[in-house]
């Protein structure tokens, strides 16, 4: 990578000095002169900043560091708290670096004009011709890409052979021709899908939509329920006892983990909150490319709970303590269902805000009042809210909570202790008020905190909490694999409503029809598991079968049919997609 990196940017070099006159050779020593230091400089950077983004994500910068880039503002604040002396060490350096290359910098290149120009000329095509071998580095069918630098089963020894550098440019490009899905292999799409409906064990009933079928519910009642979907931020399970995690983080969940619909084993669609969201509220896995919520042909006429429930005559809401423009939250809600969305300027008078906006004890005391007014209305409605506590750089009011000993106050457990405490006064307010036995309650995370490890899809780093409670919710634990879209399945199956038609890509946990699978997405790569095996697709590498076992991912045989089917589902995630059917 280093070698194709390098020679990328002498491309410019090469025809300047090998293609002006000499009548330009003053100009173009300063433009090289300049062009160099700005690589120079770009390069400290990069490779400043490719140790905390390691330590946060534990991979080089890639498209998630372009995509943060987006939210200067958050992203700001972030840096200013968490890695001001980083910032600050990389700016000296800079600064330094700068002011020794332009005292030396001086007339580098006007020797080069002092060949005769038709020799200059001459020199271009075998040059060229030797940047374009090195920079393709390949004299197979494909150049190389960062696929090449995969060559362990070690996930960390893999990201260290990369270059951070080039791993922000190829993310740029990737994510301009997110259409390329011929990278994973290749399958005839009317294939693809039948493999996905018979591992998903879905059989449509409406004659465009692939996944659209009528569904009955398991707890027809005389009156249908609300709907509020309480969704946190990068909660792994690692830290609620009630899913096996540490004990003192989570008390309040694992007090109502008591009386409610308990997931012990379910995992999330990816790692990023837009992943989370996709699945929780529309019900779909990870598309390959960006997600769903940043894309294009999903901005409207794509499904999500609230579309389905508008039809019910239910009002819908999202409630956001932050900026709802970040993540695209707002265009993608907006345009498919939600009625409302109510966001950091909707709050009068919160009692804290944070870098990332008002405090969850601020979003819960909001939504008890939305709630409360809806039923004093007369009017169902279904909500979802979106917790903000649990981000770098971990703000919340520290009087709250009893602070865990032996971590600093600002850190992911204190932060998620409070985002916990939050959960509990959400809980407290709500019992006060009538809507409350009308109403079915989802707790669930967006994606651990943060997903690292040796193996090539973290599996147990997928692991997150799930509950489902409310007045006649039967208080028992689910201990086998779920997904993000069966626990929105489950909860409209317990609200009641008979006849609902919807594609969401998972089944009620009451269902007979129920897998024991689940689609993970780690960057390029997919994880597809069935029970305890796992097949892994990456892009330009041949899959690969593993057995997980205490937490980790053990190489095994190859199962072809379970390595055709992740395939399957990547290529049949991107044709919902493009063709606008996930409805």
């Amino acid at each position: 990578m280093d070698t194709i990196l390098a020679l990328m940017l002498l491309v410019p070099l090469l025809f300047l000095l090998t293609l002006a006159p000499k009548v330009l050779a003053k100009f173009v020593d300063k433009l090289l002169g300049y062009y160099f230091l700005i690589v120079l400089m770009l390069v400290i950077f990069i490779e400043s900043a490719t140790f905390p983004f390691f330590a946060q994500y534990d991979i080089r910068p890639n498209y998630l560091f372009v995509e943060y880039l987006e939210h200067i503002r958050e992203v700001s604040s972030m840096l200013i708290a968490d890695y001001k002396m980083v910032f600050l060490a990389t700016s000296v350096v800079m600064f330094i670096v700068a002011r020794a290359y332009l005292k030396q910098a001086q007339q580098q290149f006007l020797c080069c004009f002092d060949w005769p120009y038709i020799k200059r000329v001459a020199l271009l095509l075998p040059l060229f011709l030797i940047f374009l071998i090195g920079i393709r580095s390949s004299f197979g069918h494909r150049p190389a890409n960062l696929s090449d630098a995969l060559y362990s089963p070690n996930r960390i020894l893999n990201e260290v052979t990369k270059n951070s550098l080039y791993s922000i440019l190829y993310a740029i490009y990737s994510n301009k021709h997110d259409g390329s899905i011929k990278r994973y292999g290749s399958m005839k799409i009317d294939d693809a899908i039948q493999r996905v409906k018979h591992r998903l064990n879905i059989q449509n009933t409406h004659p465009k939509y692939i996944f659209n079928r009528t569904v009955g519910t398991h707890f027809k009642q005389n009156k249908n329920k609300n709907l509020v979907i309480f969704i946190q931020e990068s909660i792994g399970a690692q830290f609620v006892a009630a899913v096996g995690g540490e004990s003192g983080i989570t008390p309040h969940f694992n007090q109502l983990a008591n009386n409610g619909l308990l997931f012990t084993d379910a995992y999330s669609n990816g790692t990023r909150s837009i992943r989370g969201l996709a699945g929780l509220v529309a019900g779909n896995f990870s598309i390959p490319g960006k997600g769903v919520l940043k894309r294009n042909k999903s901005q409207q006429d794509f499904f999500t709970m609230a579309s389905l429930l508008k039809s019910h005559q239910y009002e819908t809401v999202f409630l956001y303590g932050g900026e709802a423009r970040f993540d695209n939250m707002k265009s993608w809600f907006s345009g498919n269902g939600f009625d409302r969305i109510i966001e950091q300027n909707d709050f009068a008078n919160p009692k804290y805000v944070g870098s990332w906006g008002v405090s969850d004890e601020d979003l819960v005391i909001k939504a008890n009042q939305e709630f409360k007014k809806y039923h004093d209305q007369g009017q169902k409605f279904a909500a979802v809210m979106f917790s903000t506590s649990n981000h770098a750089p971990f703000d919340f009011p520290e009087d709250k909570i009893d602070l865990i000993e032996g971590v600093a106050v600002k850190s992911v457990k204190n932060a998620i202790k409070y985002a916990d405490y939050a959960i509990g006064q959400f809980v407290k307010l709500a019992q006060k008020e009538d809507y409350y036995k009308d109403t079915i309650f989802v707790i669930a995370a967006d994606h651990d905190v943060r997903v690292y490890g040796d193996d090539l899809v973290p599996v147990n780093h997928f692991h997150i909490p799930a509950l489902i409670f409310g007045q006649g919710v039967p208080t028992t634990t689910y201990d086998k694999i779920s997904t993000q879209p069966d626990i929105l399945a489950t909860a409209l199956d317990l609200m009641g409503i008979e006849g609902l038609s919807h594609p969401i890509q998972g089944h009620s946990i009451f269902s007979d029809k129920k897998q024991n699978v689940t689609l993970m997405q780690f960057n390029d790569s997919y994880a597809l598991r069935q029970d305890d095996t796992v097949a892994v697709i990456r892009p330009n590498k041949k899959p690969l079968t593993f057995l997980y076992k205490n937490e980790q991912l053990n190489a095994t045989t190859h199962d072809k049919t379970l390595e055709q089917d992740a395939l399957a589902f990547v290529i049949t995630l991107d044709y919902l997609y493009n063709n606008t059917l996930h409805q």
